[in-house]
């Protein structure tokens, strides 16, 4: 899978917590085990870290750069809801309780982790050094922020991947590696046995909402997909109808779904696991 050296996640604005009514817990509330640093023995954190409130303009850019396969970890003007984000790799939608202040307190991060934690993330794969990165950063929330939560199952919108009217336009792919490439208003998944599966992971990350995928589509595609971001006009109730709010400059990511690959979303309900903080304080100081 290839990764760009420095990934940057920025979101400008950000909405307060809506509550969600009726769930049933799945899940029991995580105790850090080590007291210094709140991960299990063997797992590597990050050695010094500076965390500040940030004071500038509630208007500036939200911005998380961290490389897979290096030890430090960046943040500026973000949001305690953006960091958990990260942390725990879920989109805003699948994040419950907490204080006001998850959304509207911003943070500046620079975490650093020694030069072992460094060599033993370049033997990791992609995959495995983000996880392992997301484990620092969640040790970090929990040492500094006394971050407690659990994860249980709720029944909440979920979409539907599924072949639409004439059957899929997806073309075999040649190659024998895997890239997803996630970046504006395109998704670039190539390669890998499960092409489709992917592409319904990248649309979750999109759109918020759990995405499984339906179709029924094996093996490996070349599958490139380019729309035209929406301005809050085009509604999920629009997914699998053709409707586009912009269809003057382009279309919205549901109706490109369906003319460039022969896809479509549709809307349902079913269980979601979902990240519900128990408690989290102000951080404690440098």
């Amino acid at each position: 899978m290839r990764f760009p050296c420095i990934r940057v996640i920025a979101l400008a604005g950000w909405m307060a917590l809506t509550a969600a009514a009726g769930h049933s817990q799945a899940g029991a509330v995580v105790i850090p085990a080590n007291p210094r640093s709140g991960a299990p023995a063997g797992s590597p954190v990050f050695d010094v870290a500076a965390i500040r409130q940030n004071n500038s303009d509630h208007t500036a850019r939200s911005h998380i750069y961290s490389s897979p396969g290096d030890e430090s970890f960046r943040a500026i003007n973000v949001p305690m809801k953006m960091l958990l984000q990260f942390a725990f790799g879920l989109p805003e939608t699948r994040i419950f309780g907490g204080p006001e202040w998850l959304s509207s307190i911003k943070f500046d991060v620079d975490a650093k982790a020694d030069s072992t934690v460094d060599a033993r993330m370049s033997t990791l794969s992609g995959d495995e050094a983000k996880l392992e990165k997301q484990k620092m950063v969640r040790t970090l929330l929990a040492d500094r922020f006394k971050l407690i939560y659990h994860m249980e199952t709720r029944e909440l919108p979920i979409y539907s991947l599924v072949q639409a009217k004439g059957g899929s336009k997806l073309q075999p792919s040649k190659s024998n590696g895997t890239t997803v490439d996630s970046w504006n208003n395109k998704i670039d998944v190539r390669g890998a046995d499960n092409t489709v599966a992917l592409l319904a992971e990248e649309l979750s990350k999109r759109l918020g909402r759990v995405v499984i995928d339906k179709t029924g589509i094996q093996g490996r595609y070349d599958i490139l997909l380019s729309w035209t971001p929406d301005d809050g006009t085009v509604s999920p109730s629009n997914a699998g109808s053709g409707i586009s709010a912009s269809a003057d400059i382009g279309p919205s990511i549901f109706t490109a779904i369906q003319e460039q690959l022969g896809l479509k979303l549709e809307s349902q309900r079913g269980p979601v696991q979902v990240l519900v903080i128990d408690n989290i304080d102000m951080p404690t100081a440098n």
